[in-house]
């Protein structure tokens, strides 16, 4: 198991946790990673792109022009594709792009994201996140720690705090639940409190 040290807010140790090998200790694999990172990528795509088809635009009742004697092509709808404001062919219409994977995968993403983290020395434990809800006070908290871009994970979620990082776009404050791949990558560090490593335990099934 891997040691790290627990901090306050000033990045002064306060005391050490051990962390589990079966969720801190796992070799990288990049394929893992990106598959997930693709999936929720995928997941969150609105899929309402929409052009219409020939059949949708409006026209078409009546020949645009005389079948022969003008030079042009013949035309029988001013709603054909080669006509200016007629239809596209094979036009986008609203999809889902969400598809399904196995739990099993996306909890071992999860652990290999964090276990990359703990290794990158990237992985901070606090012993609390208790705030006044003021964004500069937690900006200042964050630089004390050399962090700008980052994800904070608690095991509930405190009213107070969620307000102090409501206007920093690049930090994000989430419980345990809301853990995932993609932001544990796109952000340079996860600040987690020592309750939330029971919950994240729990979440990833290492802990009944």
């Amino acid at each position: 198991m891997a040691k790290v040290e627990v901090y306050n807010w000033k990045k002064e140790t306060v005391g050490n946790v051990e962390l589990p090998d079966d969720i801190y200790g796992k070799e990288l694999r990049k394929d893992l990673l990106q598959t997930v990172v693709k999936w929720q990528l995928a997941c969150r795509r609105r899929g309402t792109q929409k052009a219409k088809t020939r059949a949708e635009v409006r026209g078409g009742g009546k020949k645009p022009f005389r079948q022969k004697g003008t030079g042009n092509a013949r035309q029988g709808s001013s709603r054909s594709p080669l006509m200016e404001s007629g239809g596209i062919v094979f036009a986008p219409r609203p999809r889902d792009y969400s598809y399904n994977l196995p739990k099993s995968l996306k909890k071992a993403a999860i652990k290999n994201a964090l276990s990359y983290l703990v290794k990158e020395n990237k992985f901070f434990v606090v012993e609390d996140m208790k705030s006044e809800g003021k964004t500069n006070e937690l900006a200042k908290r964050l630089k004390n720690f050399g962090i700008e871009k980052t994800v904070l994970i608690d095991k509930e979620q405190n009213d107070m705090f969620t307000r102090a990082t409501r206007n920093l776009p690049k930090v994000r404050y989430y419980t345990a639940e809301g853990l995932n791949v993609y932001d544990l990558l796109k952000y340079d560090a996860a600040v987690v409190t020592k309750d939330a490593l029971d919950s994240i335990a729990t979440r990833l099934g290492e802990k009944a």
